[in-house]
């Protein structure tokens, strides 16, 4: 619940900070206004921490910038044709921006860049009345002209204007709609949520990289499922990710959830519960995220009708993995990103061989083997995983991969599993086989390779012996 009290207070402490009031001052002796806008104001009122001072002014680029240089270590205008200039004062990035009076042409959402001479005309240009409000410093006077903090207070997002004219002008804003509902834990207007629906197409003219980063900070907030639901719900996530609702279609075949949809935001939200648990204040695990979200989208193309009327899904981890590949990179994302997401889908089923049947230590090598530098995620995905309502199969499952982990890590101690390969390298079999570079150098390694999985470290002597008998053998 929100306590103005409480919050005119906190801002009060933000204008009376270091940083806000040397800015302020500044622009106050140059004859201009000045006002912190947008996520701080509304981070400070809420009581949750502020990062970033955002400031609007009626200077121009050029004015802003005589005024910061002589207050700031550094300065940079990389947004001066959005009216943008940036600088660091006293240790902190600050960054300023002229008001704005904007106007879009449809086709795209690239702005016809106009400034403005109003604060309550630039608030009113955003994109919810919880982030059109401003603090005028040095004055401390809240500016709130489309009642942010009522909507604060209902805890409702709302856009300052007719939603179907803000998302018209910036389709942009549906998705950090669906972005602010996990992240502040806010609903959406009713009327808001009608126009996402009805302009969900228009999504088309952003940018893949704009997409991909407003999908990257839902999925960085604590509850993804939230905003996951809206985009779902109103359609809109069918223009970037259309794998996600296609999982409603799908029962479950082990009967955990009514459909593959509900288990995948049951694993989403589990897998974000024990990554932190294992990491604490570690920078959220995209990859891990997406892994959890996708990992059953190979399901509706592998879906198969068995004796009884049994489903199955054979193969799904293959797919799956195939098809997140595909999407990721169609959404920019970085290949070690698309990498270990693909990775970790593929082999989010083979822990489940385990559960039935002990594996050998030579299995184990081979799990941590294919699993190379994903490991840990894939800990941590597998028992994310795990959603029945059966406590005791619950349990059991807890309790083999408590065990896989426990004789990974004494493997660990006694054989290097963290560099697994063989005794010898190439040049060494080359040497010891008379041979030059070739295809028969890779093949003796991998023979080698086996060696190591199945048996464990075996000293270099050893593997000569056994390198000089496959030669034989193989003449």
């Amino acid at each position: 619940m929100l306590n103005m009290a409480e919050g005119v207070a906190r801002l009060s402490a933000i204008a009376a900070s270091p940083v806000v009031a040397r800015v302020a001052k500044a622009f106050q002796d140059a004859g201009h206004d000045l006002s912190l806008v947008g996520g701080p104001v509304r981070d400070a009122l809420l009581g949750r921490p502020v990062h970033d001072f955002d400031f609007t002014t009626d200077a121009t680029p050029d004015e802003i910038l005589a005024i910061v240089e002589p207050i700031s270590s550094t300065q940079w205008d990389i947004g001066r044709a959005f009216g943008t200039i940036g600088a660091r004062v006293q240790g902190e990035n600050v960054e300023i921006t002229t008001y704005r009076a904007d106007e879009y042409d449809g086709a795209t959402r690239k702005p016809v860049v106009a400034f403005g001479d109003s604060l309550e005309a630039d608030l009113t240009r955003r994109d919810f009345t919880v982030n059109a409000m401003a603090l005028r410093v040095p004055q401390v006077q809240l500016v709130d002209p489309t009642g942010g903090v009522e909507d604060l207070v209902a805890g409702i997002l709302r856009t300052p204007i007719d939603p179907k004219i803000s998302f018209g002008d910036d389709p942009l804003r549906m998705l950090r709609g669906a972005r602010f509902a996990s992240q502040l834990e806010f609903e959406v207007a009713p009327d808001t949520l009608a126009a996402i629906a009805e302009l969900r197409e228009t999504l088309a003219i952003v940018s893949p990289e704009r997409v991909q980063s407003e999908l990257v900070r839902l999925l960085e907030t604590d509850d993804p499922s939230r905003g996951l639901r809206i985009l779902v719900d109103t359609g809109l996530i069918e223009q970037f990710l259309p794998e996600i609702p296609a999982l409603k279609l799908e029962t479950d075949e082990h009967h955990h959830h009514k459909d593959v949809y509900e288990h995948s935001l049951t694993v989403l939200a589990q897998a974000i519960a024990l990554e932190k648990a294992r990491f604490g204040t570690a920078s959220p695990d995209i990859a891990l995220r997406l892994a959890a979200l996708l990992h059953d989208i190979g399901k509706p193309r592998t879906r198969k009708l068995e004796a009884g009327g049994a489903v199955s899904f054979h193969h799904h981890d293959i797919v799956g993995a195939r098809m997140a590949r595909k999407r990721l990179q169609a959404l920019r994302f970085d290949n070690d990103t698309v990498a270990a997401v693909s990775k970790l889908i593929e082999l989010h089923l083979r822990f489940f061989g385990y559960a039935e049947g002990a594996w050998t230590d030579s299995a184990v090598r081979r799990y941590v083997r294919d699993a190379g530098d994903q490991l840990a995620r894939l800990h941590i995905l597998t028992r994310a995983d795990v959603t029945t309502r059966n406590k005791r199969k619950a349990a059991r499952l807890a309790g083999a991969y408590d065990d896989i982990e426990r004789r990974i890590d004494e493997l660990a101690e006694q054989e290097a599993l963290d560099s697994l390969r063989p005794a010898l390298d190439g040049n060494r079999i080359q040497e010891i086989l008379g041979i030059g570079p070739g295809r028969e150098i890779g093949e003796a390694y991998r023979f080698l390779m086996e060696v190591r999985l199945d048996e464990g470290m075996i000293d270099e002597a050893d593997a000569e012996q056994r390198l000089r008998d496959w030669w034989s053998a193989r003449s």
